[in-house]
This record gives C-alpha cells, structure tokens and sequence, in this order.
C-alpha cells in the first residue's frame, strides 16, 4: 500500500540527549578518527576548542538513542524487511561539543516513489539544537520497496 502523502510534515516526540566525552572518544576510535582533539582534551582546547568536539556523523548515531530508534517505520505499517537505508546528508551550522544537551527534532518531509511506484521514498529531516539554537540538521532517505506493487505486476 503506497505511503500517504498527508504524512509529511508529521513529527515525531523530542529527543533530548547529553553528549558525553566517552561516547565521543569511543566514537572517534571506532571511526578510525586519527585527530588527537577527538580523543585528548587538551589537543582539543590547545586547537581552540572548548572541549572535545563531535566527530562528523556522530549526531546521526546520537539520535538513535531511543529505545526503538525504526518505531516510526512499525507506526507508518512498513514492514521493515522491505526498508533499505536509501542516503543521509548532514548540514553542520556550529560546532557539538562534549557536555552540550541537545535537542533532536525530527519530521518527514518528503515522500515520493521511482519505478512507478516499486519502491517509494521517505525522507525524515532531524533539527539538532542547543539550548535553541539549530546546530545542525540531518537527513536520512528510507528506501521501501512495495510488496503490493510487485504482487500486481507479476
């Protein structure tokens, strides 16, 4: 069943999560970040950082800190055997530092479909924020292939 555009624009809850040195090292380790201001506080602050900077994508996996980070795929009925991570992008507006407290606000903002209507789209837009002030925003395409469509071309 094809997604129903009148979704776009739905949110979801807030997520408010602190970022904490430790996640950011071990961040940093596990994505083969070299930099010494990722891992060691004065390289960080010697840099002109105020504390240990956010590794770039690290927001993306910040923001997967709920207890059921695909819950909107089983709220919207898609089944997630059909889902496909399509593409991400990241605009970055200020620098995340360990202990900020962010805010993640995410909405879909575009549904679409390719191959007439064989596999659909759906397009979330995440705000970071802190303490207001938008400091990045992300995106991230589900690609979702459509049982439905295959079953009555067949």
């Amino acid at each position: 069943m094809p997604l129903d555009r009148s979704l776009i624009g739905t949110t979801s809850p807030e997520l408010v999560v602190d970022v904490e040195r430790g996640r950011l090292r071990f961040f940093a380790k596990a994505t083969g970040q070299t930099d010494p201001v990722y891992r060691d506080l004065n390289a960080a602050r010697a840099a002109g950082h105020r504390d240990l900077p956010a590794p770039p994508t690290f927001l993306f996996c910040l923001g997967m800190e709920v207890p059921n980070p695909f819950e909107y795929l089983e709220e919207l009925g898609i089944d997630p055997v059909t889902v496909l991570h399509g593409e991400q992008g990241f605009e970055y507006l200020a620098p995340v530092y360990a202990g900020d407290t962010l805010t993640y606000s995410t909405r879909i903002s575009d549904i679409y479909e390719k191959k007439g209507g064989a596999l659909e789209f759906l397009v979330r837009t995440t705000e970071v924020t802190r303490r207001g002030e938008l400091v990045a925003r992300l995106t991230a395409s589900a690609v979702i292939r459509n049982r439905t469509h295959e079953e009555t071309t067949a």
